[in-house]
């Protein structure tokens, strides 16, 4: 009954066309911590095909560390100026070298310098060390392209389900939700 990617796709151009918004990717990310809470927070989406959602991140990050001990994630989109919101619920796994590469290659120096510099969710002894500890990294690669970390990479969210919500100021939403059955998805209708 229908392919949830494709409106998700036709979604996310709508979104982008005109976006106020400053992160135009971003999305919240929730992942389960090691002692079975959730635990959400915003990236940038990168690319979705019928394989699923791609994020970027540090493998040794925290929601790096929790996918490594429970795959299953949420991701969560709210798109305020296009009155959508979309939920999905599924399975991650990480992406092959290769598309890491890509997605590194695509990134500003300046992202690829700032992500060389520190290593994520780890303490940070003082605010000045962040101008400190960039400051050396652009000095470490200053006449050469900066090679992708290994600890950095990319996940694929392989979706069981995909809520579609058209906000409406009536409070009557439109709520439609995608599940895999079997070879297929089904679409099943929610009341607001």
């Amino acid at each position: 009954m229908g392919n949830p990617i494709i409106q998700f796709e036709r979604w996310w151009q709508a979104a982008l066309a005109d976006s106020p918004l400053q992160q135009k990717n971003a999305v919240c990310v929730s992942t389960i911590d090691e002692n079975g809470f959730p635990s959400g927070r915003f990236v940038d989406l990168k690319a979705v095909s019928d394989t699923g959602f791609v994020f970027c991140t540090y493998f040794d990050s925290a929601k790096g560390r929790h996918i490594s001990q429970q795959p299953k994630t949420a991701m969560t989109i709210w798109w305020d100026h296009v009155g959508y919101q979309i939920r999905i619920v599924g399975v991650t796994h990480l992406i092959s070298d290769a598309e890491a590469d890509y997605f590194w290659q695509s990134r500003s120096r300046s992202a690829q310098l700032t992500t060389t510099a520190f290593s994520q969710s780890e303490p940070l002894n003082s605010e000045h060390e962040l101008s400190t500890r960039l400051e050396e990294s652009s000095a470490h690669y200053a006449d050469r392209p900066v090679p992708r970390p290994k600890n950095w990479g990319g996940y694929r969210i392989k979706p069981i389900s995909i809520e579609f919500l058209t906000f409406r100021e009536s409070r009557l939403h439109l709520r439609e939700l995608f599940e895999i059955k079997g070879d297929g998805w089904v679409k099943q209708l929610l009341q607001p």
